[in-house]
């Protein structure tokens, strides 16, 4: 038992001595080390999948359907401000920042596809069925604003009906 005793406390001296020597020991903890990894996982994340809000998941899957095609047109600006105001019951102010901060996050147009797929994979659970049938509606209406709908938003559109059809029902509200 002496022995013990002994060894434990060599061990501690010298961490004492390290640490007061200004040689990192934070490695040694557990704790320390699971949050900086944390941290790291999180700062070289893509942000878009730090988004909690289902308002503005939905927003991000709202603007991605008229990304896909290139950057947005005034026309699509305007439509989607329109249908954030109607829809969400933003101001204008609060619409422009949320399209802003939207279209920010779909910056890189070939990521586009597989950010938005697999953003809405994450967060289905978060939308009840009938903000799900209003985010799809609203997604038709953005991509049909420039005239016909091209291939890849029809699959992209056809891919989120399948989505969100087969999502447990949930009860929440865009507030």
């Amino acid at each position: 038992m002496h022995i013990v005793l002994g060894l434990l406390t060599s061990v501690v001296t010298i961490l004492y001595l390290l640490d007061r020597a200004g040689i990192d020991i934070g490695w040694l903890n557990p704790f320390h080390w699971r949050r900086r990894r944390a941290w790291a996982k999180q700062y070289h994340g893509d942000p878009i999948y730090s988004v909690e809000d289902p308002l503005h998941i939905a927003a991000l899957l709202i603007i991605g359907v008229a990304k896909l095609e290139g950057d947005l047109t005034a026309e699509q600006k305007i439509s989607l401000l329109e249908q954030f105001a109607t829809k969400f019951s933003l101001s204008a102010k609060e619409g422009s920042e949320l399209l802003g901060s939207a279209a920010h996050l779909l910056a890189a147009p070939q990521l586009i596809a597989d950010q938005l797929k697999t953003l809405a994979e994450r967060n289905t659970r978060r939308f009840s069925a009938e903000q799900s049938e209003s985010m799809l509606k609203m997604m038709s209406e953005v991509a049909q604003v420039g005239g016909s709908v091209s291939a890849e938003q029809s699959d992209y559109l056809s891919n989120m009906q399948k989505l969100f059809a087969m999502q447990p029902k949930s009860d929440g509200t865009w507030g």
